[in-house]
């Protein structure tokens, strides 16, 4: 039978049990909480970005070649035209008057070119019967060509004049869309010079110009030689996409036609062209838009939220948990963003459990409880034919479906 101190004894030895259970309970219930992402390695193209200027396909100045007052205008500016489709007309009667001289000039030149021929025909007899002398023979023959001569010139007018004529009406040189007129019925075009009277330009396809900087080439190059970055697909040009000047993504690419042999002294960039398909007139010559062009492939790129990643005098760093819950100061190399990622090469081999919430609330050292992060991870791996960058910009899409046009020959 317990004794009243034995009792108080043991009562004494359960209530600092108790107690030591619930400071320890506490302590657990104290240890904060991190929402981690287990992070992953692969391969994934570099993406490029620069400014760009949309440049028409073909551009033709429509110009008056013959001289007069113009009558008439034939088309809608802004209409799609075929090439030859007549776009203005000259007054012709001051050229056809023109005509008319000139073929009454041949017709005359052809008179006396009959006339000498014949002569030549009659001396030739009499010069075998010692009627002429030799002289006269010679100089007929000298007429002969003279005329002739006169003949050829009268014919060459003729061909010019036919050919004003015709320059009265003024045609398309190419297919495509017509811009403002810059004269009016009633201008006198053409004496002087040759008037500007519209331009017509082809935008389906449509060029894009852009300038990528030399010191970007050289690295690109440099690390691919030394094996950091590899080639993309060899057998197709690189993709290039653009962005509006609202924001929205074009979402027809186009490709790398062009890359210049040289670098720009005064900007040091190299000059770039790209084509693009226009089927429905979405891209305007003269419009800057974001050039977003796929290059080498990288295939130790990592992926952590843009929330992950800070700065600090010492350069970039991410916040690691390792195994025993204690939190990691990583440094990493990130220049480059795709989407809402930074897209780390250097400091992370994957599979590291990085925090993506709330980063600035943990310190190197830190003892923490891990939680998983449920948040889709954004882009993708790169396969074969993957080009098409990721972008949160909501997309403009044709009014059609179906193919790009190719670009018109005429």
């Amino acid at each position: 039978m317990l004794t009243g101190v034995s009792a108080s004894l043991i009562a004494s030895v359960l209530v600092l049990a108790a107690c030591s259970d619930r400071g320890k309970k506490d302590a657990a219930d104290a240890t904060p909480e991190a929402v981690v992402r287990t992070v992953e390695r692969r391969a994934e193209p570099l993406t490029t970005q620069q400014p760009g200027r949309l440049e028409a396909y073909r551009s033709a100045d429509v110009r008056a070649r013959a001289g007069g007052v113009v009558i008439e205008r034939r088309y809608q500016e802004g209409q799609q035209v075929a090439k030859g489709d007549v776009l203005f007309r000259i007054d012709p009667q001051p050229l056809s008057a023109a005509l008319d001289a000139a073929r009454g000039a041949l017709a005359k030149a052809q008179a006396e070119h009959d006339s000498a021929r014949d002569k030549i025909e009659r001396y030739r007899g009499l010069l075998d019967e010692r009627a002429i002398s030799a002289r006269e023979d010679a100089e007929s023959r000298s007429a002969e060509a003279r005329a002739r001569a006169e003949v050829l010139a009268a014919r060459a007018e003729v061909r010019k004049a036919e050919l004003n004529l015709g320059y009265t009406n003024v045609v398309s040189p190419i297919a495509g869309r017509v811009r403002r007129a810059e004269v009016t019925e009633g201008a006198l075009v053409g004496l002087d010079s040759a008037t500007l009277l519209t331009r017509v330009e082809q935008i389906d396809p449509i060029y894009v110009n852009f300038s990528q900087p030399a010191a970007e080439v050289y690295a690109m190059t440099r690390d691919l030689r030394a094996g950091k970055l590899q080639h993309g697909n060899d057998s197709a040009a690189p993709q290039v996409h653009v962005t509006l000047p609202d924001g929205r993504e074009y979402t027809l690419p186009g490709k790398l036609l062009f890359t210049d042999l040289a670098v720009d002294p005064g900007t040091d960039t190299i000059a770039m062209r790209a084509l693009l398909p226009n089927p429905d007139g979405v891209l305007l010559p003269g419009a800057f838009v974001k050039v977003s062009m796929q290059g080498a492939v990288n295939p130790n790129i990592v992926r952590v939220p843009r929330e992950s990643l800070t700065r600090t005098v010492d350069g970039a760093v991410v916040r690691v948990v390792d195994a025993q819950g204690k939190v990691h100061d990583t440094k990493v190399h990130a220049e480059a963003i795709d989407g809402r990622d930074w897209l780390v090469t250097e400091g992370l081999k994957g599979g590291e459990k990085v925090i993506v919430q709330n980063v600035a609330q943990f310190s190197d050292g830190m003892q923490v409880k891990v939680k998983a992060d449920d948040t889709p991870v954004s882009g993708k791996p790169h396969t074969p034919g993957d080009a098409k960058p990721q972008d949160n910009a909501k997309p403009v899409a044709p009014a059609r479906d179906g193919p790009a046009s190719k670009a018109e020959t005429q």
